[in-house]
């Protein structure tokens, strides 16, 4: 699986990591059940697959309070992903 995996284009291009990078890895230790590895790689990997969540299940019955629950949710995983990015960047 990780031979399919996409490259990060900015870490090709200009050296330097995207505030993505690691997510992808991280998928994939969650989907082979590695949670710690998971966290470690990439710590906005659980804010994430919870707001993919909502949304999909939204998508399949709507959910009254949806809206307030994915602003949320989209808060703290902007949060944890700015976090990471600057620790990954400063560390």
């Amino acid at each position: 699986m990780e031979e399919y995996m996409l490259p990060c284009i900015t870490k090709q291009l200009f050296h330097f990591p995207c505030p993505g990078c690691g997510g992808q890895r991280a998928f994939l230790m969650v989907l082979q059940a590695d949670f710690t590895g998971a966290f470690l790689m990439y710590p906005a990997i659980y804010p994430l697959l919870i707001f993919g969540l909502l949304i999909f299940i939204n998508y399949l019955k709507p959910i009254k309070w949806y809206s307030k629950t994915v602003s949320y949710v989209a808060f703290i995983s902007v949060f944890f992903v700015l976090i990471s990015y600057g620790i990954k960047i400063f560390h």
